[in-house]
């Protein structure tokens, strides 16, 4: 049976660029690819075809000759390519393997690899008080940092890290079983695509060592519960020379015994005497930035009555001169443990205080009424 042409297999045109051969042929070898039809010959046959007309027209000699002599350009070791009968199906298949999967392993090439270090998290709880002024505090963190000795290679001082034998410092090894190729990590250098044969006595070939580091965190006025604060290239050192991770600072604000925070707001609630809520007077309240301001208690002042206190609450993060507002809630304070000289004062003001307790008056008529004027 006569072969098919290899761009009728592949659907592309003569004119074709490698770029358009290359795209045809990973959209086919996605949807031939035995994996994802299991036991379906005709796809395994089919995926067969696609890899043997792309491994000669990918490549610009063999493509010539394809175009001036067609398949009898690989028979009879004309053009130096293999016999039709004894492609070698593995070898073009590992020859393809970068160029189908490269981009979605990493895009990562040949030779060593630099690993990025590992990030770091560390939590610190700061209190009411310093998330409204900000401030520059100092943090203690274990971490691995590059060796000093051997500057991070692993490799004693007048070596060098050589290329993995078992790898060709590819950092990886590829093993065929029938016309299927397996990619696997090395087993010998672990995927760097080298190795030390010295290894540094200080870190042992680690490249790293653990050490505690003491570092300046700034935190800014205005921050929040859950604030991210990242300090680049402070987490662990990278392996083979990589650069290393980063290190953010997560924040907890602390409860605060006397004030709630609602996004730039403060709450606070404030007990008044019985006397002041009647006949008024003035009152001082405390400010986060530990200053006392003065607010005036109208006569007559009901519990849950607020009083606004403009721009003392929390600095709006990056926003100078910007704050919100301090709501003081006043809480009528009824007396306990009267004297009797007390309690006959009361009396005496309960039974002349007709007409000047208006929302007691208002609730017991209403409840007169939906009890049809019946007596208590």
């Amino acid at each position: 049976m006569s072969k098919r042409c290899y761009y009728e297999t592949l659907g592309v045109q003569r004119a074709s660029s490698i770029e358009d051969i290359k795209f045809a042929y990973r959209k086919l070898a996605k949807e031939l690819h035995p994996d994802r039809n299991p036991g379906d010959k005709t796809c395994e046959h089919k995926f067969k075809e696609i890899n043997e007309a792309y491994d000669v027209l990918k490549d610009q000699d063999k493509r010539a000759a394809y175009d001036r002599f067609g398949h009898a350009a690989f028979e009879n070791g004309h053009a130096g390519g293999r016999h039709a009968a004894g492609f070698d199906f593995a070898a073009s298949f590992t020859d393809v393997f970068d160029d189908l999967f490269g981009e979605f392993m990493g895009g990562r090439g040949r030779g060593r690899r630099s690993n990025r270090g590992a990030d770091l998290r560390y939590d610190l709880q700061i209190s009411l008080e310093e998330a409204a002024s900000g401030r520059v505090t100092k943090i203690h963190v274990p971490s691995a940092v590059a060796c000093e000795t051997c500057g991070g290679t692993g490799a004693e001082p007048g070596t060098k890290r050589e290329a993995c034998p078992s790898c060709s410092g590819h950092g990886k090894v590829r093993a065929t079983q029938g016309f299927f190729t397996i990619e696997r990590t090395c087993p010998k250098c672990h995927g760097h695509g080298t190795f030390v044969r010295d290894p540094c006595k200080q870190c042992q070939g680690q490249g790293h060592v653990q050490k505690e580091r003491t570092l300046e965190v700034e935190i800014p006025a205005g921050v929040e519960e859950g604030t991210r604060i990242r300090l680049s290239g402070e987490g662990h050192a990278g392996v083979n020379g990589g650069p290393p991770g980063d290190l953010y600072t997560f924040l907890s604000v602390a409860p605060h015994p006397i004030f709630q925070r609602d996004g730039h707001d403060l709450y606070c609630r404030v007990p008044i005497s019985f006397a002041t809520a009647a006949l008024g007077g003035t009152l001082e309240v405390p400010v986060l930035s530990g200053e006392a301001a003065k607010i005036t208690i109208p006569e007559g002042t009901q519990t849950g009555h607020q009083f606004k206190l403009r721009s003392r609450g929390m600095p709006v993060l990056r926003r100078r001169g910007v704050a919100g507002d301090l709501y003081v809630e006043v809480r009528v304070e009824t007396p306990v443990k009267l004297s009797k000289k007390q309690k006959e004062m009361l009396k005496a003001f309960a039974e002349e205080a007709q007409g000047s307790q208006p929302e007691c008056d208002s609730f017991f008529a209403k409840m007169k009424d939906m009890l049809g004027g019946k007596p208590n």
